[in-house]
């Protein structure tokens, strides 16, 4: 049998002509994207990861209530369905990212896939509700996998004059995953009882596995050891922090929300302490020491705590104040995503040319602008009144996410890939739990008001952003500008 190894090189006997061409000088080739068709092929397979991924969140949560209902739970144990996911995939992608970097991101993703599609049979078949909170769990290290290292091989795949415009790619992807999720939930549900929900996984991981394995581009893979004590301490310390913070949300007592807290601010000071002695840091330290891709952290944090908090807010009040059917929110929430569809991909050929940090900044701009301007609605708003305000909510989001993402990548050395990756991801995972946990305390304390107050609240965290972006102004972006 013969095998390519992540760096290119053949490790066994001979093969076919194609599979000689696609192994050999495949870190090369890497270095500055792959040759045509191969790249055609390796975008579809992490597009595939990717949608499968994206569309496991947005239908999950729109699928609680009937898969509550079909195994007889309440609605507070159906939470776990979604809190196994979500956890799961926090404490893993930072070590998964450092995994990549050691063994090749290319059989990090791939196991991703496997794993992703083993989860959603077991999801599939899920008798009870453990048996289903198990086998989620399955299913998120496999999303890890697959999230972890993606934005690597976006970046090995394409060649760095098309860096931006390979990110832009993977932002529309993410955002046309997040629009089609509640449709395809509903349309399923429509038809099927929700186990179909995760069956639809596995024809899509299965034509991704069969693609991936010949096109994805290798990586030069490192020669330290994988740190299993830090990535213990990772995972107990963003558990810990998601699990504070979503009960702080939910109003649990305050004495358990603060020990959570600051246990888990002690192991991050401990992984921190860890790992600034450490020579190939989990947490990438060394990554964060650089002012564009701290700044572009921070900035991608703030920015999906205020996506969150707008899209949690805003059918409450359209539904609440505004008096929409369950049909009309649908369609009113559809603009954004799709206009992030339409704005990413031309976001990442501008910051190709133009300053990341402008274009970031502006974008945010515009996203603070237009929650500010929905929180402004009257109760009798029109539907055209609504649209144009969410349609400038996503161009704003558009334009600030695939510079921003398009930074991390740029800024980091190719041997530090793997760790940029898992941190946009974590950051994009934590910015996400914050702004859920913030939207529902504001709803616990104000009720009736909560939706307005969520809004002003995401205005000001898309401020941040913006601030966090134009701030690297004139700090260097290695090969970027």
């Amino acid at each position: 049998m013969r095998r390519a190894g992540e760096g290119g090189r053949d490790l066994s006997g001979p093969a076919s002509d194609a599979a000689a061409a696609a192994a050999v000088g495949d870190a090369a080739n890497a270095a500055d994207g792959l040759p045509l068709p191969r790249r055609v092929w390796a975008v579809v397979t992490l597009a595939l990861g990717i949608t499968l991924a994206v569309l496991d969140s947005s239908i999950a949560n729109v699928a609680l209530p009937t898969i509550a209902g079909g195994l007889g739970v309440s609605a507070a144990q159906s939470v776990w369905i979604v809190n196994a996911y979500q956890l799961t995939v926090a404490a893993c992608l930072l070590p998964l990212a450092l995994l990549g970097e050691i063994v090749g991101f290319r059989r990090v993703y791939l196991a991703g896939l496997a794993l992703f599609v083993v989860g959603a049979l077991a999801c599939a078949l899920s008798p009870s509700l453990p048996w289903l909170v198990a086998a989620r769990v399955l299913l998120g290290l496999g999303g890890a996998g697959i999230m972890s290292v993606s934005t690597s091989l976006v970046s090995l795949t394409y060649p760095r004059a098309m860096l931006g415009r390979a990110v832009g790619i993977n932002a529309m992807i993410v955002a046309g995953g997040t629009a089609l999720g509640p449709g395809i939930a509903g349309a399923v549900l429509s038809v099927a009882d929700w186990p179909w929900l995760f069956a639809i996984y596995l024809p899509i991981g299965l034509v991704a596995l069969a693609v991936g394995r010949r096109a994805l581009p290798g990586s030069p893979r490192a020669s330290h050891r994988f740190d299993l004590g830090a990535a213990l301490l990772n995972a107990a310390t963003l558990c810990l922090f998601i699990v504070a913070i979503d009960g702080a949300g939910r109003g649990a007592d305050a004495w358990v929300v603060g020990a959570e807290l600051g246990l888990a601010l002690l192991l991050g000071a401990l992984l921190v302490r860890r790992e600034l002695r450490s020579p190939h840091p989990l947490l990438p330290v060394d990554l964060l020491r650089i002012p564009a891709f701290g700044l572009s952290i921070a900035g991608s944090a703030c920015a999906f705590a205020a996506h969150t908090m707008a899209y949690i807010a805003l059918p409450f009040l359209f539904q609440g104040v505004m008096g929409k059917s369950p049909g009309e929110i649908g369609l009113l929430m559809t603009p954004w995503a799709a206009v992030i569809m339409l704005v990413a991909p031309l976001a990442g050929r501008l910051s190709d040319r133009h300053p990341a940090a402008v274009l970031g900044g502006l974008g945010m701009a515009l996203l603070a602008a237009g929650l500010a301007s929905l929180a402004l609605l009257p109760a009798q708003a029109q539907a055209a009144d609504i649209v144009w305000r969410m349609t400038l909510c996503g161009i704003g989001f558009g334009l600030f996410q695939t510079p921003n993402n398009r930074t991390m990548i740029a800024s980091a050395p190719l041997r530090r890939r793997g760790g940029a990756s898992g941190m946009q991801a974590t950051a994009r995972v934590c910015g996400q739990v914050l702004g859920a946990a913030l939207t529902a305390l504001v709803f616990h304390l104000l009720a009736a008001r909560g939706a307005l107050a969520a809004l002003w609240l995401a205005a000001a965290f898309a401020l941040l952003a913006g601030g966090a972006s134009l701030l690297r102004l004139g700090r260097r972006e290695a090969g970027v500008q």
